[in-house]
């Protein structure tokens, strides 16, 4: 199988990449060159926001192509239109942002969807822009556009932040802020799971949209915290506080504590998705425990300190304002 990767260097492109290597397939990556791809893989060099961008995919033929584009939907737009004829499938890593909010607890892949352009230039809103990257890659190969509508993504090469950040946090020991309710379920998708779904589902010559994140419940912020204490082998003592203590603190969920949400719409519509269609093709879900410790043996292998998307912004809490809500 030959494999065009569009952004293959960093968390879920290089998943794909390292897991399409593995396979035997022969991949090439398409990349800025800020980073260099996986040993054994191809590589050309373009900016796809620069004009000209493009021109090293002018020439060549692929079984496939994966995208990880999340800025203008008018970059899908114009690579898909360059590839047509030479490609035989697109493969677009979406998001579970594209729903409508709020999408309650079980919703599918038929929920409502924001509104998105494939011409669009903007990439201001996520969910608008990820939604336009799906109608460009569809709009140019119709049923052979494969739509993974990723959830929450963790695992080792994380570039955002969130797993790194309470690892860290847990290596440093003490007590820490462990945001309530202790059992509340997850949804999360390891990259590397995420990886090797969408290349058997480009195998399997599957189309159309599908939700790509672990079952719910498939672990627990208790289950989840706790595996970071383990994995670290710090004497970290997780301080148990309810979500509307940690809210009148002024803490923001999600950004301030990662993956974090407090009981809601918010709550519900990340981690009550439905999966049943990615479960019937083939989706497996590695253990927490297992993605926490290769994130960690990972996030020590390169000095300890996580890379940082610069159009990301950097999460976490300040000790200061930890501190003051377990002084409470």
């Amino acid at each position: 199988m030959r494999l065009l990767m569009l952004g293959g260097t960093e968390f879920v492109g290089r998943a794909v990449t390292e897991g399409a290597l593995a396979r035997g397939w022969e991949v090439t990556v398409f990349h800025r060159g800020r980073h260099e791809p996986p040993k054994g893989a191809g590589s050309l060099r373009g900016d796809r926001t620069a004009e000209g961008g493009l021109e090293a995919l002018s020439d060549g033929e692929w079984d496939a192509v994966v995208d990880t584009w999340s800025a203008a939907p008018s970059a899908v737009r114009d690579a898909a239109r360059l590839l047509d004829g030479r490609v035989g499938r697109y493969a677009y890593i979406s998001s579970r942002s594209v729903y409508r909010f709020p999408a309650p607890a079980g919703s599918g892949e038929d929920a409502p969807v924001v509104d998105g352009s494939p011409d669009d230039g903007d990439a201001a809103d996520y969910a608008a822009a990820k939604r336009g990257g799906e109608l460009a890659a569809a709009g140019v190969f119709g049923d052979r556009a494969l739509l993974v509508r990723a959830g929450l993504v963790l695992g080792p090469y994380e570039n955002i932040g969130r797993l790194p950040w309470w690892l860290t946090r847990m290596a440093r020991g003490g007590e820490v802020l462990a945001p309530g309710p202790r059992d509340a379920g997850l949804q999360y998708i390891d990259a590397r799971d995420l990886a090797t779904w969408t290349l058997d589902a480009v195998e399997q010559e599957l189309g159309g949209p599908f939700n790509l994140v672990s079952p719910p419940g498939h672990t627990t912020m208790g289950e989840l915290l706790e595996a970071c204490v383990q994995a670290t082998g710090s004497d970290a003592d997780l301080v148990w506080t309810s979500p509307q203590t940690i809210l009148d603190a002024g803490i923001e969920p999600w950004t301030d504590l990662p993956i974090w949400l407090p009981p809601g719409e918010a709550y519900d519509m990340m981690h009550g998705g439905n999966v049943a269609k990615a479960l019937s093709t083939g989706l497996h879900c590695r253990s927490a425990q297992e993605t926490v410790t290769d994130t960690w043996e990972w996030l020590q292998s390169i000095g300890g300190r996580a890379p940082q998307r610069p159009d990301r912004p950097v999460v976490g809490l300040d000790a200061e304002t930890e501190a003051k809500v377990l002084r409470r």
